[in-house]
């Protein structure tokens, strides 16, 4: 009996497991390429790709004015964390009379890793301990607000 009772709940757990079937979540604005094909450099206006396309996911200033519309692909299964599986890129730059000079496509390939670096940023002053910290309050306190400590805060 006790077997069949493991046996039965082995299976569910793997059923479970198994059929726990990944969700994929599309973010982003990526152009439809039949509107991206009316866009000729050197002859579309801002005005006119803001009309075919929409509002940019992003804008840059700096070294020329450029709009980025980007899509990502996330997929998550169950209760873990969504992955990361396509992201597509499409820049275009304008000139300074916010006419198209050129349009970029890019992909996950052309990205780059991030690597995060997990230190402090060390602070003067010294680090007191638990002992410290209780003997260093003795006679800051007093009953009737006159000591030092909160009780004479804003008192003349």
């Amino acid at each position: 009996m006790k077997k069949t009772i493991i046996h039965v709940f082995l299976a569910a757990v793997i059923g479970a497991t198994v059929a726990c079937t990944p969700t994929v979540d599309t973010r982003g604005n990526l152009p439809h390429p039949e509107d991206l094909a009316k866009i000729a450099p050197g002859k579309t206006s801002r005005d006119e790709v803001q009309a075919l396309l929409g509002t940019p996911s992003s804008t840059l200033l700096y070294g020329g004015e450029s709009w980025q519309y980007i899509s990502s692909t996330f997929e998550t299964t169950a209760f873990f964390k969504p992955e990361l599986k396509d992201r597509k890129i499409v820049a275009f730059y304008f000139d300074d009379a916010g006419i198209v000079k050129s349009i970029t496509y890019k992909g996950m390939e052309d990205g780059k890793e991030i690597v995060l670096v997990d230190r402090e940023t060390p602070t003067a002053g010294k680090e007191l301990g638990l002992i410290e910290q209780l003997l260093g309050n003795i006679g800051r306190f007093s009953k009737d607000g006159q000591g030092g400590g909160l009780g004479g805060i804003g008192r003349h």
